[in-house]
């Protein structure tokens, strides 16, 4: 797309190294990815509290039995009973066996609450430590207040048990106390397991989410930043080449520029990759205008605001820098007006050109790319908006509104 036969001005010969004169890396801050997210310790403690505190009450319950009767008899209903409670006690209160306990529920919780009691007509109130378990069931399995009201019951159920065996009003009172303790420890250790696992959980989706957004950022810079280096490189290539012959001193010049730009994009490629870029939107006005130039574009380029802080400046510069490189990509542009200014505490960048030529209903091509799309989107994170489309005199027109200090 190169005019280059009747470039305006001669560029400058940069005074930096060459480019195979690798300048010195400064040490850039990684990205920012989510430290909770990618760091988060499994739930293996929780649960493995959860597993001793649910043995140790059995066990002790067992020890208890024993102790007063020492029959084997009595240690067979306890292996034959303990053994079914544990392992419905551990549906109900492990997270990885949610939909097990959903979909059964109904019938574990009967069964348990028949292992509960049953052996109590044989074992006497010494077996009422059991029913801590099955007071916990009934909070994690019942809905809302019902799971509250069918606790009590439990823990009442104890009460009136120990009135039936003659416990006296200590003994009573012990084993109600007893049964809600040690209901509430089950249920708050299994609620803690649940947490514990969907924290792991959410922070590992947290993690994915951020690696996506990483990947979208880097496309995406790499869209915005390189197309203009590569577009700039491609012009001013067959720029050298039509004046190779004729202008050998207006060639190296222009080599000297290719040699420049492809420095600067290599500075962009490592920025993308560390997350560290900083862009000046005077910097990129200035710019533009010599690239311009070089493609016998005639542009009125002005910029009548102080210079800018990030994000501001940042957003704004990237969206002069995609607007460029759409007039040396993608239209036949003859005159552009690029305008910057600012006006309570807004700065307004415009873009106007006539690459539309004798077809002002036609839809430009950016608009058809993800360049406007990303733009918009880096111009709505600061708090802006960005427009872009074809004015009544059938010039298209991008602009991007920014608050100065990065938000609305």
């Amino acid at each position: 797309m190169a005019r280059g036969a009747s470039a305006s001005e001669e560029l400058p010969a940069p005074s930096r190294p060459l480019l195979t004169e690798e300048p010195e890396r400064r040490a850039v801050p990684p990205v920012d990815l989510p430290s909770i997210a990618l760091h988060a310790p499994a739930p293996r403690i929780a649960i493995g509290i959860l597993y001793f505190a649910l043995s140790a009450v059995l066990l002790q319950t067992t020890v208890n039995l024993l102790s007063i009767d020492p029959r084997p008899a009595v240690l067979f209903i306890c292996l034959g009973c303990f053994a079914p409670i544990y392992v419905m006690q551990l549906v109900h209160s492990l997270p990885r066996a949610k939909a097990l306990r959903e979909r059964y529920r109904y019938w574990t919780l009967p069964a348990q609450a028949v292992l509960t009691y049953a052996p109590i007509l044989v074992l006497g109130r010494s077996w009422g430590a059991a029913a801590g378990f099955l007071a916990a069931s009934m909070l994690l399995l019942l809905p809302g207040r019902a799971s509250w009201a069918m606790f009590g019951l439990v823990a009442g159920s104890m009460g009136v048990l120990g009135i039936i065996t003659d416990s006296g009003l200590v003994g009573t009172l012990y084993m109600v106390v007893s049964t809600m303790m040690s209901g509430l420890m089950v249920f708050g250790l299994s609620r803690l397991s649940n947490l514990v696992t969907e924290l792991h959980q959410a922070r590992g989706q947290l993690a994915r989410i951020a690696v996506a957004q990483e990947r979208l950022r880097f496309a995406r810079d790499l869209h915005d930043l390189l197309g203009y280096s590569l577009s700039s490189i491609t012009l001013k290539s067959e720029v050298a080449i039509r004046l190779v012959s004729r202008h050998p001193d207006r060639t190296r010049d222009e080599l000297a520029s290719i040699l420049d730009i492809s420095r600067q994009a290599l500075a962009d490629v490592r920025a993308v990759a560390s997350s560290y870029r900083d862009m000046s939107l005077i910097s990129e006005a200035a710019s533009a205008e010599a690239i311009l130039a070089t493609a016998d574009i005639t542009a009125h380029v002005k910029v009548a605001c102080e210079p800018l802080a990030d994000p501001a400046d940042t957003v704004l510069a990237t969206v002069l820098r995609e607007g460029v490189t759409n007039m040396l990509r993608h239209s036949k542009v003859q005159h552009c007006r690029i305008e910057a200014d600012e006006r309570a505490g807004v700065v307004t960048l415009s873009i106007v050109n006539d690459g539309l030529g004798s077809n002002p209903d036609a839809t430009p091509e950016p608009r058809r790319g993800s360049g406007i799309d990303n733009l918009r989107a880096r111009v709505q994170a600061v708090g802006g908006r960005l427009t872009a489309g074809v004015c009544e005199d059938g010039l298209f027109q991008l602009v991007a509104e920014v608050p100065r200090n990065g938000r609305r």
